[in-house]
């Protein structure tokens, strides 16, 4: 038979173990909960990386496949064309002039159309022609040309008909020489100012 203190130590011994199985399940539970946790947080970071990475896989190849269309898209193709030359200017002879050149000294002041004079630049002086004129002035010791634009009066040198400006000197070749006796053409619009062009 059992004596009190029997039961005292099995009852503090079913409590304890009571109490230990309710401590070791709680310890599990915990356990359990951060394991659950943990299994979930890198679970859910997989599905995230894994996420990311097939998006950026999957984005690149839509860039490829784009690049590739735009590509094919815009790549150049070569069109034959026929040009059917049609003269837009004419040239009409006005013989030829005696022509010098001027610069230095009056670079930089107004001419007498009103412009900054350019020494440069590929104009002339002529006495009477009316400004805008273009002509086509030829050296017929080298053949070179130049088409000069009139915007000043000049010469005013006995027997000298034209002063070009020093650009159009240099172009001619007829700087150091000073004076010479060009061939000149007067550039004006043609009859059809309308070029045609034929695309095969």
């Amino acid at each position: 038979m059992a004596t009190s203190t029997d039961i005292q130590v099995q009852q503090i011994f079913h409590w304890n173990t009571g109490d230990a199985i309710i401590s070791l399940i709680r310890q599990s539970m915990l356990n359990y909960k951060e394991v659950l946790l943990k299994s979930l947080l890198i679970v859910f970071f997989t599905l995230v990386v894994g996420g990311l990475v097939g998006f950026t896989v999957l984005n690149n190849a839509k860039n490829v496949e784009n690049e590739r269309i735009l590509i094919d898209e815009f790549v150049p193709v070569t069109v034959k064309e026929s040009t059917v030359i049609t003269s837009s200017v004419e040239y009409i002879k006005r013989g030829t002039m005696k022509a010098s050149w001027y610069g230095p000294n009056f670079h930089g002041k107004m001419t007498a159309n009103g412009e900054i004079y350019d020494q440069m630049a590929f104009t002339a002086a002529h006495k009477q022609l009316s400004f805008g004129t273009l002509l086509k002035v030829t050296n017929p010791k080298n053949g070179r040309s130049v088409i000069v634009r009139i915007n000043d009066r000049g010469p005013y040198i006995e027997g000298r008909d034209l002063d070009l400006s020093k650009g159009a000197a240099i172009e001619l070749g007829m700087l150091r020489k000073g004076v010479a006796r060009l061939k000149i053409e007067e550039v004006a619009p043609g009859k059809t100012s309308n070029p045609t062009a034929i695309v095969n």
